[in-house]
Protein backbone atom coordinates (compact mmCIF):
# COMPACT_ATOMS: atom_id res chain seq x y z
CA UNK A 1 0.00 0.00 0.00
CA UNK A 2 2.57 2.22 1.11
CA UNK A 3 4.70 1.93 -2.38
CA UNK A 4 1.08 2.22 -4.17
CA UNK A 5 0.85 5.34 -2.80
CA UNK A 6 3.74 6.48 -3.33
CA UNK A 7 3.68 5.48 -7.23
CA UNK A 8 0.75 7.15 -7.23
CA UNK A 9 1.85 10.53 -5.71
CA UNK A 10 5.04 10.84 -8.19
CA UNK A 11 3.43 11.04 -10.99
CA UNK A 12 0.86 13.85 -10.06
CA UNK A 13 3.95 16.04 -8.73
CA UNK A 14 5.70 15.57 -12.66
CA UNK A 15 2.86 16.67 -14.08
CA UNK A 16 3.40 19.61 -11.26
CA UNK A 17 6.53 20.09 -12.02
CA UNK A 18 6.61 20.49 -15.26
CA UNK A 19 3.53 22.55 -15.75
CA UNK A 20 5.06 25.25 -13.61
CA UNK A 21 8.93 25.09 -14.67
CA UNK A 22 9.42 27.45 -17.53
CA UNK A 23 11.15 25.93 -20.98
CA UNK A 24 14.26 26.97 -21.96
CA UNK A 25 14.47 28.94 -25.20
CA UNK A 26 15.94 27.85 -28.13
CA UNK A 27 18.33 28.94 -30.39
CA UNK A 28 17.99 28.37 -33.98
CA UNK A 29 21.00 27.12 -36.11
CA UNK A 30 23.64 29.71 -36.50
CA UNK A 31 22.21 32.36 -34.44
CA UNK A 32 24.82 32.46 -32.11
CA UNK A 33 27.02 35.14 -31.82
CA UNK A 34 30.81 35.67 -32.87
CA UNK A 35 33.40 35.79 -29.69
CA UNK A 36 35.54 38.53 -29.88
CA UNK A 37 38.57 35.78 -30.41
CA UNK A 38 36.74 35.03 -33.65
CA UNK A 39 36.62 38.27 -35.08
CA UNK A 40 40.24 39.04 -34.16
CA UNK A 41 41.51 36.04 -35.40
CA UNK A 42 39.46 36.90 -38.90
CA UNK A 43 41.10 40.31 -38.67
CA UNK A 44 44.65 39.08 -38.41
CA UNK A 45 44.13 36.09 -40.94
CA UNK A 46 42.71 38.69 -43.44
CA UNK A 47 46.01 41.82 -42.46
CA UNK A 48 48.66 38.29 -43.25
CA UNK A 49 46.49 37.65 -46.47
CA UNK A 50 46.61 41.24 -47.88
CA UNK A 51 50.14 41.56 -46.63
CA UNK A 52 51.50 38.59 -48.58
CA UNK A 53 49.32 39.64 -51.80
CA UNK A 54 49.57 43.55 -52.20
CA UNK A 55 53.31 44.01 -51.22
CA UNK A 56 54.63 40.24 -51.58
CA UNK A 57 56.47 38.22 -49.54
CA UNK A 58 59.73 40.21 -49.59
CA UNK A 59 60.91 43.30 -48.12
CA UNK A 60 60.95 45.40 -51.46
CA UNK A 61 56.93 45.86 -51.61
CA UNK A 62 57.30 47.74 -48.33
CA UNK A 63 59.83 49.83 -49.56
CA UNK A 64 58.69 50.67 -53.10
CA UNK A 65 55.27 51.80 -50.98
CA UNK A 66 57.48 54.10 -49.33
CA UNK A 67 59.84 55.66 -52.26
CA UNK A 68 57.17 55.83 -54.32
CA UNK A 69 55.57 59.50 -52.57
CA UNK A 70 59.54 60.29 -51.98
CA UNK A 71 59.93 59.98 -55.70
CA UNK A 72 57.00 62.54 -56.09
CA UNK A 73 58.06 64.55 -53.73
CA UNK A 74 61.78 65.34 -54.48
CA UNK A 75 60.50 65.33 -58.16
CA UNK A 76 58.01 68.02 -57.91
CA UNK A 77 59.76 70.00 -55.62
CA UNK A 78 62.86 69.95 -58.84
CA UNK A 79 60.22 70.98 -61.15
CA UNK A 80 58.54 73.86 -59.19
CA UNK A 81 61.89 75.25 -57.71
CA UNK A 82 62.62 76.53 -61.14
CA UNK A 83 59.65 78.92 -61.58
CA UNK A 84 59.25 80.05 -58.49
CA UNK A 85 61.86 82.03 -56.18
CA UNK A 86 60.09 80.36 -52.76
CA UNK A 87 57.10 78.52 -52.00
CA UNK A 88 53.95 80.16 -50.26
CA UNK A 89 54.91 78.27 -46.62
CA UNK A 90 58.71 78.65 -45.46
CA UNK A 91 61.67 78.31 -47.04
CA UNK A 92 61.80 74.72 -48.34
CA UNK A 93 59.83 73.53 -51.29
CA UNK A 94 60.37 69.72 -50.48
CA UNK A 95 58.56 70.25 -46.54
CA UNK A 96 55.97 72.75 -48.49
CA UNK A 97 54.84 70.49 -51.12
CA UNK A 98 55.14 67.04 -48.43
CA UNK A 99 52.71 68.73 -46.09
CA UNK A 100 50.02 68.95 -48.90
CA UNK A 101 50.99 65.24 -50.48
CA UNK A 102 51.12 63.10 -47.51
CA UNK A 103 47.63 63.80 -46.42
CA UNK A 104 46.60 63.52 -49.90
CA UNK A 105 48.11 60.17 -50.76
CA UNK A 106 47.35 58.74 -47.06
CA UNK A 107 43.92 59.78 -47.48
CA UNK A 108 43.02 58.28 -51.68
CA UNK A 109 45.33 55.23 -50.65
CA UNK A 110 43.05 53.82 -47.23
CA UNK A 111 39.94 55.16 -49.27
CA UNK A 112 40.72 53.41 -52.54
CA UNK A 113 41.84 49.99 -50.70
CA UNK A 114 38.48 50.26 -48.55
CA UNK A 115 35.83 50.49 -51.49
CA UNK A 116 37.88 47.39 -52.99
CA UNK A 117 37.66 45.14 -49.93
CA UNK A 118 34.25 43.09 -50.57
CA UNK A 119 36.04 42.65 -54.02
CA UNK A 120 39.16 41.68 -52.58
CA UNK A 121 37.59 39.32 -50.07
CA UNK A 122 34.45 38.37 -51.72
CA UNK A 123 35.64 34.69 -51.78
CA UNK A 124 36.85 34.35 -48.06
CA UNK A 125 33.21 36.28 -47.50
CA UNK A 126 31.70 32.84 -48.30
CA UNK A 127 32.17 31.70 -44.94
CA UNK A 128 30.00 32.25 -41.57
CA UNK A 129 33.47 33.56 -39.36
CA UNK A 130 34.31 35.88 -41.85
CA UNK A 131 32.56 39.18 -42.39
CA UNK A 132 32.41 41.99 -44.28
CA UNK A 133 33.37 44.29 -41.67
CA UNK A 134 36.16 42.07 -40.81
CA UNK A 135 37.53 42.57 -44.02
CA UNK A 136 37.12 46.81 -43.81
CA UNK A 137 38.68 46.79 -40.70
CA UNK A 138 41.47 44.67 -42.21
CA UNK A 139 42.11 46.95 -44.80
CA UNK A 140 41.64 49.81 -42.66
CA UNK A 141 44.08 48.86 -40.01
CA UNK A 142 46.91 47.49 -42.52
CA UNK A 143 46.97 50.72 -44.96
CA UNK A 144 46.73 52.98 -41.85
CA UNK A 145 49.69 51.70 -40.09
CA UNK A 146 51.34 51.44 -43.65
CA UNK A 147 50.86 55.23 -44.47
CA UNK A 148 51.62 56.39 -41.23
CA UNK A 149 54.91 54.20 -41.74
CA UNK A 150 55.26 56.40 -44.92
CA UNK A 151 54.62 59.81 -43.60
CA UNK A 152 56.80 59.64 -41.05
CA UNK A 153 59.85 58.71 -43.14
CA UNK A 154 58.89 61.41 -45.74
CA UNK A 155 58.29 64.14 -43.20
CA UNK A 156 61.06 63.35 -40.84
CA UNK A 157 63.28 62.73 -43.69
CA UNK A 158 62.90 66.23 -45.17
CA UNK A 159 63.77 67.64 -41.85
CA UNK A 160 66.59 65.93 -41.05
CA UNK A 161 68.34 66.26 -44.33
CA UNK A 162 67.14 69.90 -45.70
CA UNK A 163 66.79 73.13 -44.12
CA UNK A 164 63.16 73.74 -43.04
CA UNK A 165 62.86 76.08 -40.09
CA UNK A 166 59.18 74.44 -39.15
CA UNK A 167 58.36 73.71 -35.60
CA UNK A 168 56.10 70.83 -35.75
CA UNK A 169 52.83 70.43 -33.53
CA UNK A 170 52.32 67.00 -32.98
CA UNK A 171 48.94 67.70 -31.32
CA UNK A 172 47.47 69.20 -34.52
CA UNK A 173 49.38 66.72 -37.05
CA UNK A 174 47.87 63.85 -35.40
CA UNK A 175 44.49 65.77 -35.66
CA UNK A 176 45.04 66.24 -39.08
CA UNK A 177 45.78 62.40 -39.78
CA UNK A 178 42.60 61.28 -37.82
CA UNK A 179 40.40 63.47 -40.03
CA UNK A 180 42.14 61.98 -43.07
CA UNK A 181 41.47 58.37 -41.90
CA UNK A 182 37.88 59.22 -40.43
CA UNK A 183 37.05 60.45 -43.96
CA UNK A 184 38.86 57.39 -45.80
CA UNK A 185 37.22 55.08 -43.84
CA UNK A 186 33.34 56.58 -44.63
CA UNK A 187 34.27 57.63 -48.39
CA UNK A 188 35.60 54.05 -48.46
CA UNK A 189 32.51 51.84 -46.81
CA UNK A 190 30.15 53.81 -48.87
CA UNK A 191 32.23 53.15 -52.03
CA UNK A 192 32.18 49.71 -50.80
CA UNK A 193 28.72 49.19 -51.51
CA UNK A 194 28.04 51.41 -54.33
CA UNK A 195 31.21 49.40 -56.43
CA UNK A 196 30.21 46.31 -55.58
CA UNK A 197 26.46 46.85 -56.62
CA UNK A 198 27.29 48.86 -59.92
CA UNK A 199 30.16 48.59 -61.40
CA UNK A 200 30.13 51.55 -63.61
CA UNK A 201 30.47 53.72 -60.40
CA UNK A 202 34.31 52.44 -59.97
CA UNK A 203 35.20 53.89 -63.43
CA UNK A 204 33.21 56.90 -63.06
CA UNK A 205 34.13 57.27 -59.53
CA UNK A 206 38.18 57.35 -61.14
CA UNK A 207 37.54 59.80 -63.16
CA UNK A 208 35.58 62.06 -61.04
CA UNK A 209 38.86 62.03 -58.52
CA UNK A 210 41.54 62.68 -61.22
CA UNK A 211 40.97 66.88 -60.78
CA UNK A 212 41.07 66.14 -57.01
CA UNK A 213 44.67 66.05 -56.59
CA UNK A 214 44.93 69.95 -58.61
CA UNK A 215 41.95 71.15 -56.54
CA UNK A 216 43.29 70.03 -52.69
CA UNK A 217 45.28 72.72 -51.81
CA UNK A 218 48.69 70.71 -52.71
CA UNK A 219 50.65 73.25 -54.40
CA UNK A 220 48.48 76.16 -53.20
CA UNK A 221 47.32 78.12 -50.39
CA UNK A 222 43.22 78.57 -50.59
CA UNK A 223 43.98 82.36 -49.65
CA UNK A 224 45.53 82.49 -52.87
CA UNK A 225 42.17 82.06 -54.44
CA UNK A 226 40.07 84.63 -55.24
CA UNK A 227 36.41 84.84 -54.67
CA UNK A 228 33.77 83.29 -55.39
CA UNK A 229 35.99 79.97 -56.21
CA UNK A 230 37.83 80.32 -52.91
CA UNK A 231 34.29 79.37 -51.21
CA UNK A 232 33.99 76.71 -53.95
CA UNK A 233 37.33 75.37 -52.87
CA UNK A 234 35.92 74.41 -49.21
CA UNK A 235 33.64 72.45 -49.99
CA UNK A 236 36.85 69.98 -50.50
CA UNK A 237 37.22 68.37 -47.18
CA UNK A 238 40.79 67.44 -48.55
CA UNK A 239 41.19 71.25 -48.27
CA UNK A 240 40.90 71.50 -44.83
CA UNK A 241 43.09 68.76 -43.98
CA UNK A 242 46.02 69.81 -46.13
CA UNK A 243 45.45 73.16 -44.30
CA UNK A 244 45.53 71.29 -40.77
CA UNK A 245 48.49 69.56 -41.91
CA UNK A 246 50.25 72.71 -42.74
CA UNK A 247 48.95 74.43 -39.40
CA UNK A 248 50.63 71.59 -36.92
CA UNK A 249 54.45 72.26 -39.35
CA UNK A 250 54.08 76.16 -39.64
CA UNK A 251 53.89 77.87 -36.41
CA UNK A 252 52.43 81.52 -38.23
CA UNK A 253 49.99 79.57 -40.19
CA UNK A 254 46.85 79.99 -39.21
CA UNK A 255 44.31 78.49 -41.47
CA UNK A 256 41.27 79.71 -40.65
CA UNK A 257 39.15 78.46 -43.26
CA UNK A 258 39.76 75.01 -41.38
CA UNK A 259 36.37 73.17 -40.21
CA UNK A 260 37.28 70.16 -38.03
CA UNK A 261 33.35 69.96 -37.67
CA UNK A 262 32.19 69.83 -41.81
CA UNK A 263 35.38 67.55 -42.21
CA UNK A 264 34.18 64.85 -39.37
CA UNK A 265 30.26 65.18 -39.92
CA UNK A 266 31.22 64.37 -43.84
CA UNK A 267 33.19 61.39 -43.00
CA UNK A 268 30.59 60.11 -40.32
CA UNK A 269 27.66 60.59 -42.96
CA UNK A 270 29.38 58.36 -45.36
CA UNK A 271 29.88 55.71 -42.93
CA UNK A 272 26.72 55.68 -41.35
CA UNK A 273 25.13 55.47 -44.65
CA UNK A 274 27.70 52.85 -46.17
CA UNK A 275 27.44 50.08 -43.21
CA UNK A 276 23.43 50.51 -43.30
CA UNK A 277 23.27 49.92 -47.12
CA UNK A 278 26.45 47.03 -46.53
CA UNK A 279 24.20 45.21 -43.36
CA UNK A 280 20.66 45.75 -45.87
CA UNK A 281 22.44 43.96 -48.81
CA UNK A 282 25.84 42.84 -48.49
CA UNK A 283 24.55 39.10 -49.05
CA UNK A 284 22.70 40.12 -52.25
CA UNK A 285 25.82 41.34 -52.98
CA UNK A 286 27.96 38.21 -51.96
CA UNK A 287 25.81 36.58 -54.13
CA UNK A 288 25.93 38.46 -57.39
Amino acid sequence: MGAQAMMSVLPHQSMSMDSTTPSLPTRRKGSYPRRPLATLRAITALILREMATTYGRSPGGYLWAVMEPVAGIALLSAVFSIGFIAPQLGISFAMFYATGMVPFLFYADIAGKIATSLMFSKPLLAYPSVTYVDAILARFILNVLTQLMVAYVVLVGIMLTLETRVIPDLLIIVQAFALSAALALGIGVLNAFLFTKYNVWQRAWSILMRPLFIISGIFFLPESIPEPYQGFLLYNPLVHIVGLMRRGFYASYDAPYVSVTFVLGLSLTCLVIGLLLLRRYHRDLLNN
